[in-house]
């Protein structure tokens, strides 16, 4: 993870080294109670600029089951940059809480608290990144297929935080990365050469979806608009015809092929009723796999190792 003098952070998964993914992933298999209570009588801070049903009631209860009290507060009542400089709220926050987890529009803000924290900054989703997202899909891959190595995941849509993040974690985990993207939404030369440093898997970008999921052990998928690309939405909905991943996209894969997606989903936009729905797909699982890897994340920056 990042280090900020002696203090750790998660703002993406690089921060994590090959070694610390595999530790992560061992930690949310453990019992709760095997952890201990490294939270015992202290607080950490969850600040949601952005609304979420997974990531607050995921992280809410990994605190509770370290020993923890979570204070969710909204990013209205905090008032980042508009009532104090976030420097200024990081400063006093941390004199409550043993953590700060933050879930926010824009990347840098984080950076900015990170910089300043003499406690762990958590990166509950950015436009950038969602590390706990990637811990919870590389957790529920491994459940249902054994090691990654040499497996192939396949993404189709959008090349944005939750791609990025899912190809750190699986390029460091062996897998190769087929992302299947439309043109303008595709990662560039430069952050292709990136992901291709970040681990020992391979990452190709196709243009065509069949393209991506051929032989994909795993189809992952998202949402075309996110939160805050609304203005975007008539482009998006163009730009990804042709993209939605139905069965006979799914039939182009590994027979034992899985479907996941970090929902919420839109059926029959980025995805089909009949795959989302069949029997496939793990959405379900993924999405109750975001408690064990919160707690396990919190965990690790507690000091938690295997």
């Amino acid at each position: 993870m990042s280090e900020s003098e002696s203090t750790r952070h998660l703002l993406e998964m690089t921060d994590l080294t090959a070694d610390e993914v595999v530790a992560v992933l061992d930690l949310a298999r453990r019992d709760p109670a095997d952890l201990g209570h490294p939270l015992d009588g202290r607080g950490v801070a969850l600040i949601f600029e952005k609304p979420s049903t997974r990531t607050r009631h995921s992280t809410e209860i990994a605190v509770v089951q370290l020993g923890g009290h979570p204070v969710y507060t909204r990013g209205e009542e905090v008032g980042i940059d508009t009532r104090e400089p976030a420097e200024d709220v990081v400063r006093i926050l941390e004199g409550y809480h043993a953590v700060i987890a933050a879930r926010v529009f824009d990347h840098g803000l984080l950076v900015r608290m990170a910089a300043v924290a003499n406690v762990p900054i958590v990166n509950l989703l950015s436009d950038r990144a969602h590390p706990l997202q990637a811990i919870a899909d590389a957790l529920t891959m491994e459940d249902e297929l054994g090691s990654l190595q040499g497996r192939r995941v396949a993404w189709v849509g959008d090349y944005n935080n939750v791609a990025r993040s899912l190809a750190e974690i699986s390029t460091m985990l062996g897998a190769e990365m087929a992302l299947g993207c439309p043109a303008g939404y595709a990662p560039d030369d430069v952050e292709l050469e990136r992901l291709r440093l970040v681990g020992t898997g391979a990452v190709s970008i196709h243009h065509r979806p069949s393209e991506a999921v051929s032989g994909a052990d795993v189809v992952h998928s998202d949402t075309w608009v996110s939160m805050g690309q609304d203005d975007e939405k008539t482009q998006r909905l163009q730009a990804f015809e042709g993209f939605t991943v139905d069965d006979a996209l799914m039939a182009v894969a590994a027979p034992e092929a899985i479907f996941m997606h970090c929902l919420p989903a839109y059926r029959g936009l980025e995805v089909t009723a009949s795959v989302i729905d069949g029997p496939r797909s793990r959405v379900f699982r993924q999405g109750h796999n975001r408690l064990p890897a919160a707690r396990a994340a919190l965990a690790m920056l507690l000091g938690a190792r295997p």
